[in-house]
């Protein structure tokens, strides 16, 4: 065999292990973060538009239910908070600046919901997964607890199975699909828009938060 015709496989070979080289430093790089901030569509909305956040998931945690649905854990008693899955790469984004970011995001001070909605469903929460994560949460808890001079109630827990919520969840926020609504016909994207306005949410996190509030329009 002709040096040349060598060439040409073993070429093949390096290209390979530098992709999958690549790949598991990106895998190692991707970390997950949960947290429960009211209403999963909004908390989805925001972070996704964050330098560093691959993707958001909408989901359910926090409760004993298995493979809950949207309807159990908005009636209450699957003690499961609505929350999301937040992937990031932690060489662009630290979970403590996720922290940073969803303590100005939300009324932490609110123990009965967030904004409108009211129930056990739409509290606050962070959900770690180690003992970094537990001092992480904790420090950025006393943080914005100094800063806002108010108590905050959003509880910090230990994280268990997250469960994706149906698909009709996700990314209903940019989602073109039309659906019914009590104003009639409108796409998902523009019925969420409709939502977080009359909710108050953002209103009330500027009043809060100031100009520290990241994603208040």
């Amino acid at each position: 065999m002709t040096m040349k015709a060598l060439k040409a496989p073993l070429l093949i070979v390096m290209i390979g292990a530098g992709l999958m080289i690549q790949s598991i430093a990106a895998e190692a790089a991707q970390k997950r973060a949960y947290f429960a901030g009211g209403c999963f569509w909004c908390v989805e909305s925001d972070f996704e538009s964050v330098k560093g956040v691959s993707e958001v998931v909408s989901g359910y945690t926090g409760g004993k239910t298995a493979s809950p649905t949207y309807k159990q854990v908005t009636k209450g008693g699957t003690g499961h908070y609505e929350a999301v899955e937040i992937r990031y790469n932690d060489s662009q984004i630290s979970y403590d600046r996720l922290l940073f970011l969803f303590f100005r995001s939300v009324d932490p001070t609110d123990a009965g919901g967030q904004f409108c909605d009211r129930g056990e469903s739409y509290r606050t929460a962070i959900f770690v997964t180690n003992a970094a994560e537990q001092a992480a949460a904790q420090k950025a808890k006393a943080e914005a607890e100094k800063e806002l001079g108010r108590k905050i109630v959003t509880p910090i827990l230990k994280a268990g199975r997250f469960y994706q919520a149906e698909g009709y969840h996700q990314d209903y926020y940019k989602s073109s699909e039309v659906v019914i609504t009590r104003r009639g016909p409108k796409s998902k994207a523009n019925a969420y828009k409709f939502y977080r306005k009359s909710c108050g949410r953002d209103k009330k996190v500027r009043r809060l938060w100031g100009g520290d509030a990241p994603f208040a329009s």
